[in-house]
C-alpha cells in the first residue's frame, strides 16, 4: 500500500529497506527505530499455547551476524531509507544500547549531518547486566535526529514535564500570584523569569519512569509475549513530544506494534513494517483489539494486494511460510532482517 491509496494507516510484512516503496519520500513526521542491538542471540516469544515459557517458545527474530561491520552496514542502509522518508520537519529516534550506539551515531551524523543531532535520551528499563568485572549495563540510548532546521518539540506537553524537587519547592517557591499559585522568580542577564510550581520543570534526558516490565510481564494487559517489547508509556511520550495529531508515525521494525498502538490512541495515522511473521500477527491482533482500521500488505509478491482490516476482521495470517527459504542458513539470514520489538 502507498499513501496514494487513501488509507491513513497500514502495516506490511516487509524489510525496512523497502520503506519508501510503502510511504514514499518526504512524508513521515516521526520515525521510531528499534532494530537489532547486535546481541548475538535468537529471541523467543512467550506463547500461551506452548505453556508460556519463553525459553521454549517460538523464535520471534534472530540477532546474529557474521561480523559487526556487516551489522553496521545493514543498519546504515535502513537509516538512509528512513532519512529519505522523513518530511522536511520530520524526526528520527534510533533506539540502541552500548553494543552499537556509538558507531551508529557516527553513521547517523554522516547521513543527517552532525548539526541535525538534536540530542539523546537515556532510557533506564529497570533491568540489564550487572557485571562483576566492569560497569553495569542497565540503560539504553535513543539518538534523536531532525531532517531539517525546523521540527516539532512539544515542550509544554505534560509528559515532558516533571515536579520540582521537594527541597526546591520549599526553598524557592515562596511567592504566590493573584490566583494563589506558588511561583519563583529568577533574574538572568538582567531579565526576570517567573516559574510556576504547578507547571513543573522540563523533563531531563534520563527516563527511568517507563519500566520495561510494563511491556513484558504477563500480568499486564499490554504485554504480548513478544521479546524485548517496549512499554506503551515510553512510546506515548516520544510520539507526544515530536508529533501532532494527524502526523504520520512510522516504525520500520514494528516488533510487537507498541508504536502503532500508541499512535492510534493519540490520533496519529501510522505505518509499521517487519519481516517477521510473529511481529505481523501480534501487531495486527493488538491493533484490532484497539479498534483500529488499517491496511495490511502481505509479504509474498503473488499476494501483494493490500487488505483492509477492522476490529471485526478475521485474525491476520501471513505468507511467510511460502516466502521463507527452505535452506536453514538462508532462513536465518531472512529472519535476521526483523528487529526487536518496539
Amino acid at each position: 500500500m502507498s499513501l496514494e491509496q487513501g488509507w491513513p494507516s497500514w502495516i506490511a510484512q516487509d524489510d525496512a529497506v523497502t520503506l519508501t516503496r510503502h510511504v514514499g519520500i518526504d512524508t513521515v513526521a516521526l520515525a521510531y527505530l528499534d532494530p537489532p542491538f547486535f546481541v548475538g542471540l535468537k529471541f523467543r516469544a512467550r506463547d500461551k499455547e506452548l505453556g508460556g515459557d519463553r525459553a521454549h517458545g517460538p523464535v520471534a527474530y534472530s540477532d546474529q551476524w557474521p561480523s559487526f561491520d556487516a551489522y553496521l552496514d545493514w543498519l546504515t542502509e535502513r537509516v538512509e531509507v528512513v532519512h529519505r522518508a522523513l518530511a522536511g520537519t520530520g524526526s528520527m529516534w534510533l533506539h540502541l544500547d552500548h553494543r552499537a550506539v556509538h558507531d551508529a551515531k557516527v553513521r547517523c551524523d554522516a547521513i543527517f549531518g552532525r548539526e541535525r543531532f538534536l540530542g539523546e535520551v537515556i532510557w533506564v528499563p529497570g533491568n540489564g547486566g550487572r557485571r562483576k568485572h566492569g560497569p553495569p549495563q542497565t540503560h539504553q540510548t535513543l539518538l534523536v535526529y531532525t531532517k531539517g532546521e525546523s521540527y516539532t518539540w512539544n515542550a509544554d506537553d505534560p509528559m515532558l514535564r516533571e515536579p520540582y524537587a521537594g527541597t526546591s519547592q520549599k526553598m524557592h517557591f515562596t511567592h504566590k500570584g493573584e490566583d494563589g499559585r506558588p511561583y519563583r522568580e529568577r533574574t538572568i542577564n538582567g531579565k526576570t523569569y517567573r516559574y510556576a510550581l504547578d507547571r513543573g520543570r522540563a523533563l531531563g534526558s534520563v527516563w527511568s519512569d517507563c519500566p520495561s516490565m510494563m511491556g513484558n510481564t504477563p500480568l499486564l494487559s499490554q504485554a504480548t509475549g513478544y521479546p524485548t517489547q517496549k512499554p506503551e508509556k515510553l512510546l506515548t511520550r516520544i510520539i507526544r513530544a515530536q508529533s501532532n495529531e494527524g502526523d504520520l508515525i512510522c516504525d520500520p521494525f514494528m516488533g510487537s506494534g507498541t508504536t502503532l498502538v500508541c499512535a492510534h490512541a493519540l490520533g496519529r495515522p501510522f505505518f509499521g513494517m517487519d519481516i517477521g511473521e510473529r511481529s505481523v500477527t501480534v501487531t495486527a491482533a493488538r491493533l484490532m483489539a484497539a479498534g483500529a482500521t488499517f491496511g495490511f500488505t502481505p509479504q509474498a509478491p503473488q499476494e501483494r494486494s493490500t487488505k483492509l482490516v477492522t476490529a471485526t476482521s478475521p485474525p491476520i495470517t501471513t505468507a511467510l511460510t511460502k516466502a521463507t527459504p527452505k535452506n536453514p542458513a538462508e532462513r536465518a539470514r531472512t529472519a535476521r532482517r526483523s528487529g526487536p520489538a518496539s
